[in-house]
């Protein structure tokens, strides 16, 4: 990957790498950023995890310290400052980082980084220096970054991507014959701890192409119309919810200049769909699918038309890519045939060997399989999921406690956490909904909580991320349990249902 990109540097270096802010910024601007935050991480960190901390913003800095990490051997961990201190910190501390990129920081977590001994870059302020784009001298098991994920105990967990992960990532995504070159235009909608948000700054950069962001200071949806029409996008990676947002306007939009349109991150209906089609006449639409531990996405579907197959209205995700392997085992992990629903496990070189210092987890999530005396390591996804006659995937649902909200995968028992924590209530049940405009939202459900939920909602604010606080909290006398003792949330959810 960092191969291509030097050479799209070396290529093009009058032409736009980044539009950020109604601002472009050349492939030269990029290389000598890239190159002065590789020299000061290479002068500064010796940290022992080889990790590198970047403080997530929508600037060209935030951009080239990625690049600058990965060129200078190291991986890359993203921290978002819009999120409680408390969250950065265990993240921080998890991975033993010793030095955070910045291009700027508030007070708090300044304070923070000066107690605990990190070093701190600001890579607003670096002098130019020669422009350095040599490779690194790594092994392809190094990490290229670190995300951490909601975790069911509160903790975020952390999915290690190394460079053997995101080259085979690469190679796939080019091997199913997207016609990309130094003219495109991609959109770059997602919050950079978003792991699709790395395919969609990574991918263009590859070919020459310019990546074109949405700033997290405007209504998103308004943004992303605004970019795709005013600036004639090519190639766009969304979020299903936001045509729903998007919806009212689909007679005026026409994109004409729009060549691929992708979906990824929530299960996207077909009826929407369709009427997007109307919208990008000469786009292929593709549902395409993939966690976090199987490196941004690995399955992909092309929709063609309204014979296109779906499940309960959502559309197929199709067939895996190269070099990835997909099969449906039962509750005891046998092996499924075709039309028989189970979940949906995941093999292949874009698969992580595992979860950051987490052996338990690990148990939990992988399990191997020896065919003709190769051990293969399966990761269990919790989606629910068949496949045709045809060998193509169809996602029904999750089995575990796990939800999508904006794309970003959320485990409802870490908000259930939080809100025993702070109520010293045992019962506390999170329920995700979809409102009125087809989006989900969390209602968090409290036995016998009658006062106090202003004081509750202002703590989880200081706990979570915008899009885990509940939209609303709601007090039960008890709690009804199913026939095994244990509390039924079906039977909540449809408590809940008849208030909403």
């Amino acid at each position: 990957m960092l191969e291509f990109i030097k050479k799209s540097c070396e290529k093009f270096p009058e032409r736009n790498s980044f539009y950020i802010n109604d601002q472009p910024f050349s492939y030269k601007t990029l290389s000598g950023k890239i190159s002065a935050i590789r020299l000061s991480i290479e002068e500064t960190d010796q940290s022992e995890t080889n990790l590198v901390g970047v403080l997530l913003h929508d600037d060209i800095e935030t951009y080239a310290a990625v690049f600058g990490i990965l060129f200078a051997g190291k991986g890359f961990v993203p921290i978002n400052p819009e999120v409680p201190l408390d969250r950065n910190a265990s993240i921080i501390e998890q991975s033993e980082i010793q030095t955070i990129l910045a291009s700027k920081m508030d007070a708090e977590l300044k304070e923070y980084c000066i107690s605990n001994n990190i070093s701190v870059i600001n890579s607003a302020e670096l002098k130019e220096t020669p422009i350095n784009l040599e490779l690194p001298n790594i092994s392809d098991e190094s990490i290229a970054y670190l995300l951490f994920t909601s975790g069911s105990t509160g903790i975020p967990k952390g999915v290690p991507i190394r460079r053997k992960n995101l080259n085979a990532f690469i190679d796939a995504f080019f091997a199913l014959g997207y016609q990309i070159d130094e003219n495109d235009k991609f959109l770059q909608m997602f919050e950079l701890t978003f792991d699709l948000s790395i395919m969609s700054y990574m991918v263009p950069l590859c070919k020459g192409a310019c990546v074109y962001t949405v700033s997290p200071e405007q209504i998103k949806y308004m943004a992303i119309y605004s970019l795709l029409e005013d600036h004639e996008i090519t190639f766009a990676l969304m979020v299903p919810s936001i045509l729903s947002y998007l919806k009212p306007y689909f007679d005026d939009i026409r994109l004409e200049k729009l060549k691929y349109s992708l979906f990824c991150g929530e299960a996207l209906y077909k009826d929407i769909a369709e009427d997007w089609k109307n919208c990008v006449p000469n786009a292929l639409l593709q549902n395409v699918y993939g966690p976090t531990e199987a490196t941004i996405f690995c399955l992909t579907y092309d929709i063609n038309s309204s014979d296109s197959k779906e499940y309960n209205g959502i559309l197929c995700i199709g067939k895996p890519m190269k070099n990835v392997e997909a099969i449906i085992v039962d509750e005891n992990l046998k092996s499924l045939s075709s039309t028989q629903k189970g979940e949906l496990c995941l093999y292949g070189s874009q698969n992580t060997a595992g979860y950051w210092k987490n052996p338990e987890k690990n148990k939990e999530a992988f399990f191997t399989i020896t065919e003709n005396g190769l051990d293969k390591i399966y990761y269990k996804t919790g989606d629910l999921a068949y496949f045709d006659e045809n060998g193509e995937f169809l996602y029904a649902g999750r089995i575990d406690n796990q939800v999508k909200i904006d794309g970003f995968r959320v485990e409802l028992s870490e908000i259930e956490h939080h809100a025993r924590e702070f109520t010293k209530k045992t019962n506390a049940v999170a329920i995700a909904f979809q409102n009125n405009i087809g989006n989900t939202q969390i209602v968090l459900c409290i036995e016998k909580f009658t006062e106090g939920e202003e004081e509750l909602m202002t703590f989880l604010k200081t706990k979570l991320p915008v899009y885990m606080i509940p939209s609303n909290v709601q007090s039960l006398d008890v709690f009804p349990l199913n026939i095994n003792g244990k509390i039924d949330r079906k039977a909540i959810k449809k408590q809940i249902e008849s208030t909403l």
